[in-house]
């Protein structure tokens, strides 16, 4: 089986550290934290994800913004991004597919399973 490789961008260390230990360890994934939104292009150039999941709202650079800057990357254009958002919770999405600016996203605090499903159905290959 692929390891996929995964780009976490988010500034909450602790969270996205517990999150990566997890991807590593039960999904088999390779990680990469990026803790700073004004890092992530450079170090999703490096590093070379097959999907990249990003807090929505950082201090230094939102995730929209990020988003866009990848959408416009010539090499990396075609990474998925599944935003992370604390602004809403899982009891106001439950279930459902949710969407911001056309990129999927999860409520915080995220199942770490259900991201790992999101990682199945989105890294790309």
């Amino acid at each position: 089986m692929k390891r996929h490789r995964i780009l976490l961008v988010d500034d909450e260390v602790r969270i996205t550290r517990t999150l990566a230990l997890y991807l590593v360890e039960v999904g088999g994934c390779d990680v990469r934290i990026e803790t700073s939104g004004s890092r992530a292009l450079t170090t999703a150039r490096e590093f070379r994800p097959h999907l990249i999941l990003m807090d929505l709202v950082m201090p230094d650079s939102d995730g929209a913004t990020v988003a866009a800057d990848i959408k416009s990357d010539p090499v990396l254009h075609a990474t998925p991004v599944v935003f992370l958002s604390a602004l809403t919770s899982q009891r106001d999405t439950g279930q459902v597919l949710n969407r911001i600016d056309g990129y999927p996203f999860l409520a915080k605090p995220v199942d770490p399973d259900t991201v790992l499903a999101f990682i199945h159905k989105y890294a790309k290959d």
